[in-house]
This record gives C-alpha cells, sequence and structure tokens, in this order.
C-alpha cells in the first residue's frame, strides 16, 4: 500500500529541496525505518559499544599502572587485542549503516512507500564486501588526495561520496561505479560540493551538541571548573561509569546522525542522474494511464 506521505527521490532538486526532503523522509519514516535498522545493525552497533567501553575503562587501568607500576606488558597486549575489535567493529558498522539506508531508500522507492524487510536484510548482506571494497577503495583515494594539499581530496570525495548510491541504484560493480561517479558529478560539482558541505555543516554541529555533555563532565571531573586539577581524578575520570555511559551516548548519536549524510547523499544522485538522464521522467510517463490491474 502507497503512503499518501511518500517522497518521490527520482526528480530534479534545488539544494533547499534536498534539505527539506532529507529531513521529510525520516521524519515520514522514523519508525519503520529504525525498526529496519537496528534489527540489521544492532547487533553489530551493540558489539562497537561494548569494544569502546572496554576500550576507555581499560584505558584507564593502564594510566593507573604507568604511574603505580612498570609492568603493564599484559594490560597492553589486552587493550592492542579491544582496540583491533573496536576499529574493526567501526568499519562493520560504518559499512552496513550506509547499505541498510541505501537499501532501504531502493525498496522504498520501487514500492512506492511501501518496503520488504526481507528483501533489504538479504541484500545487505549479501553486498556487504562490495561496499567493504568500495570503502576501501573511496578511503585510499581520497586519503591520498588530502594528503596533497587537501585539494585534490575535496575534489575527490565529492564524486565517488555518491559512489555507493550508484553501485546501489544502478546495480554497478565496484570499477564501474567508481568511474560513473565522475560522469554523474561533470559539470555539476560545485552545487554537489555545495550541497554535501551544507549538510556536513549541519550533522557535525549536531555531532558536537551531543558530545558537549561529555566535555562538561571531564571537565568538572577534572576539576577545570574548580581551578583544582588532580592528575589522579583525570586518571580515574576514564573509568568512571558515568563518563562511559556518556560517551556511549554520544557515539551512538553521531552514527545515527551520520544517516541524516546519507539520505541526502542518496537524494543528491537522483537529482543528478534526473539532470542527466531523466529517469524518474520517463518512468513517470511511461505509467501515466496505467491502472494497478495493468
Amino acid at each position: 500500500m502507497t503512503s499518501n506521505t511518500y517522497i518521490e527521490f527520482k526528480k530534479q532538486r534545488e539544494l533547499g529541496d534536498v534539505l527539506t526532503d532529507t529531513f521529510a523522509f525520516l521524519r515520514t519514516q522514523f519508525k519503520t525505518f529504525f525498526n529496519v535498522f537496528f534489527k540489521i545493525v544492532g547487533p553489530y552497533l551493540l558489539v562497537m559499544l561494548i569494544s569502546l567501553s572496554l576500550y576507555m575503562y581499560y584505558v584507564g587501568d593502564q594510566f593507573n599502572f604507568l604511574v603505580e607500576s612498570s609492568d603493564n606488558g599484559s594490560n597492553a597486549v589486552l587493550i592492542a587485542g579491544i582496540i583491533l575489535l573496536y576499529v574493526f567493529s567501526i568499519i562493520t558498522v560504518y559499512i552496513m549503516s550506509q547499505s541498510v539506508v541505501l537499501h532501504y531508500i531502493k525498496s522504498y522507492t520501487t514500492g512506492r512507500g511501501t518496503i520488504d524487510f526481507e528483501t533489504i536484510k538479504s541484500e545487505v548482506h549479501a553486498s556487504f564486501w562490495r561496499f567493504f571494497g568500495l570503502v576501501l577503495l573511496v578511503g585510499i583515494c581520497v586519503g591520498a588526495g588530502l594528503m596533497f594539499c587537501l585539494v585534490p581530496g575535496i575534489y575527490l570525495w565529492v564524486p565517488l561520496s555518491l559512489s555507493f548510491s550508484i553501485m546501489v541504484f544502478d546495480k554497478k560493480e565496484i570499477g564501474d561505479a567508481f568511474s560513473t561517479s565522475f560522469s554523474l558529478v561533470k559539470d555539476e560539482w560545485w552545487i554537489t560540493f555545495a550541497t554535501l558541505l551544507v549538510v556536513g555543516i549541519i550533522v557535525t554541529v549536531a555531532s558536537y551538541a551531543f558530545a558537549m555533555p561529555t566535555a562538561i563532565y571531564g571537565w568538572a571531573k577534572m576539576g577545570i571548573f574548580s581551578g583544582e586539577m588532580d592528575a589522579e581524578s583525570m586518571m580515574d575520570g576514564f573509568r568512571d561509569p558515568i563518563y562511559i555511559l556518556l560517551n556511549l551516548l554520544g557515539t551512538l548519536a553521531q552514527f545515527l546522525l551520520n544517516i541524516i549524510s546519507l539520505v541526502a547523499g542518496a537524494l543528491i544522485y537522483f537529482n543528478l542522474n534526473e539532470r542527466k538522464n531523466f529517469t524518474g521522467t520517463y518512468e513517470r510517463i511511461q505509467n501515466l494511464g496505467q491502472t494497478p490491474e495493468n
């Protein structure tokens, strides 16, 4: 059944329309989307948060060992293992989050407002390694570009950020999605950059807002506000359950806020694709006069 609040992705949009429709989509799909999101990504997200809490606790414990003892080799091995688990879980959560968002939108557009959970779940799991490969390729290219006076990295970031949408919606392989992203953004680089920049600023500001309680609590524990800084309190602060909990909530909020960027990226892709290929226009023309029986 098609929703009365269905948002058409396959159409041209200006910068303001991208922002408006991003939040409109998340607002109207909030319950359904996050139900799907947490069912698929939730277990990996839980592992990431647990590994982060272990890392914070044992890093604080390691600081105490540095002060009290020079024999901390066993703790160093444990922390290294926790760090590896944390890094791997971050990468997995990032890939799964991006895949769920894009495959959800794909199901949403195909069903004209309805979604198929089983299809989304199977496609997310089936495409994991393709997403991993593209994330690795994009990360290397943008990272290398940023090393050369930032400008090449920024230039590459704009088209390559859309390569994931191309891979999902156009059913391209990694190499094709990578190369197609440059032709898609050709002659539209500046407006694409401006849109991504505005969305990035919004998400960054919101992320800082969620990080502030943790920072304020940490400053209070260190005695900054009272002017009586205590090194022991600074080290114990890492193992403070409240400090760890605030960090976990802040990290979770930042990952969820990144969904805004992913939805906006999909809208930017459809906008550019419509400007160049008129895919949505052709579909609407073909559907004119058709009835459900047709």
